[in-house]
C-alpha cells in the first residue's frame, strides 16, 4: 500500500491536503500520476464555499467525488497525468481523467481518455470545460450566419465562443464586464464588448455570466424568436427576471444546459466517452492556451482556492502543477 495526497474542501471557505492510501490497479485498472489539474472556477468555487443547495446534492456530485456536501469533500473534475501501471498499450500515455486533485490515483481504464497528440497535458485539463461548452451547442444548434453573443467571459462562456468562432458566418460577440477579457477575446478570434456595448437582435445569446442582471440583460438583446442558453449555476442563490416588454410579444426562449446528461439531440448517437474524446480533440487548438491564466503547484491550494473564491487571485482556468 502506497500513498497520495488529495485537496479537501473540509468547511466554508477552507481546505486542507490530506494523506490517501493509493492501492495498485486490479486488472482493467490503471495507476496514474498526476501532472496538471485545473480548477474549475465556478462550479468548484461555489462547493468550496459550502453553496450547493440541498436538493442538489445528488445531481452535482462529481465521477470521483469522496465525501458528501456540504462538507468534508474531495470535489474537482479536470485531471491530466501519465499511465504508471495497468494495461501495456496505455503505459506511458498521457491521459484525461474526470479526478479530483490528486497526486496519484487508481480509476477503471475505461474512465481515461487517452490525450491526442498535438495537445499538450497543461491543455488537456481544459476538457471537462469544452465539454460542457460542446454539449451546450449541442443544445443550441447555431446554424450558419447567425449572430450570437456569449454574455460571461469566464472558463465556459471562453470555451462556447472559441467554438462558436469556428462556424461558418457565424458573428460571435463576448460580453464580459472586465475589459481585460478584450485580449482573451482577440485570441479566440472573436469580437468583444462591455454590457454597455453589446449589440441587440441577436438570434442567440449564451449566457454564462451567473448574475441576474446578466441573465435579464441576455433576454434583452435577443431579436424576435431568439433563445437564451443558460449555462450558469447559481447554487442556493435566487435569481429574479423581469418578463415583461419583449418577452412575449418577441416570443423569446430560455433554455438551460448542463453538461451531466448528454444533449438530446445527440444522446442517441455519442456517449459521454465520444463527447469527452471530441473535447481533447478539439484542444489542439493553440487558441485555448488564453484560457489557461495562471499555475500554482499543488501545495499551495489550500490559500489558492480562497484567493479564487474571494477573486483576491483573478482567473480564467488556474492550472495546478504536481511534482
Amino acid at each position: 500500500m502506497h500513498e497520495a495526497r488529495a485537496f479537501w474542501s473540509v468547511g466554508g471557505g477552507q481546505g486542507e491536503i490530506r494523506p490517501e492510501p493509493l492501492r495498485r490497479p486490479g486488472e482493467g485498472e490503471v495507476l496514474v500520476r498526476a501532472l496538471y489539474s485545473g480548477v474549475s472556477r465556478g462550479t468548484e468555487t461555489l462547493v468550496f464555499a459550502g453553496k450547493v443547495p440541498p436538493d442538489q446534492h445528488a445531481v452535482m456530485r462529481a465521477p470521483f467525488q469522496e465525501g458528501d456536501f456540504p462538507f468534508p469533500v474531495k470535489y474537482g473534475y479536470l485531471s491530466a497525468g501519465l499511465v504508471e501501471a495497468g494495461p501495456a498499450r496505455l503505459v506511458g500515455r498521457a491521459v484525461f481523467c474526470l479526478f479530483p486533485h490528486q497526486t496519484a490515483y487508481v480509476v477503471p481504464q475505461e474512465k481515461v481518455v487517452e490525450i491526442p497528440g498535438g495537445v499538450p497535458p497543461r491543455r488537456a485539463v481544459l476538457a471537462g470545460t469544452v465539454e460542457t461548452a460542446v454539449n451546450a451547442l449541442w443544445d443550441a444548434a447555431p446554424l450558419v450566419g447567425d449572430r450570437v453573443s456569449v454574455l460571461g467571459g469566464g472558463m465556459v462562456g471562453c470555451c462556447v465562443a472559441a467554438l462558436l468562432a469556428r462556424f461558418p458566418g457565424v458573428e460571435v460577440e463576448l460580453i464580459d464586464v472586465d475589459p481585460a477579457r478584450r485580449v482573451t477575446a482577440e485570441a479566440l478570434g472573436v469580437t468583444f464588448a462591455t454590457p454597455q456595448e453589446a449589440s441587440a437582435g441577436r438570434d442567440l445569446v449564451v449566457h454564462a455570466s451567473a448574475t441576474e442582471a446578466g441573465l435579464q440583460q441576455a433576454l434583452g438583446l435577443l431579436a424576435p424568436e431568439g433563445t437564451v442558453l443558460e449555462l450558469s449555476w447559481y447554487g442556493d442563490r435566487p435569481v429574479t427576471l423581469s418578463l415583461g416588454g419583449a418577452f412575449h410579444s418577441g416570443r423569446l426562449a430560455i433554455r438551460s444546459s448542463q453538461v451531466g446528461t448528454v444533449s438530446p439531440a445527440r444522446a442517441g448517437r455519442r456517449s459521454y466517452a465520444d463527447r469527452l474524446a471530441l473535447a481533447l480533440r478539439l484542444l489542439r487548438d493553440p487558441a485555448f492556451d488564453a484560457l489557461i491564466t495562471g499555475e500554482s503547484p499543488f501545495e499551495d491550494l489550500p490559500q489558492v482556492l480562497p484567493a479564487l473564491a474571494t477573486g483576491a487571485l483573478p482567473a480564467l482556468c488556474h492550472a495546478i502543477t504536481y511534482r
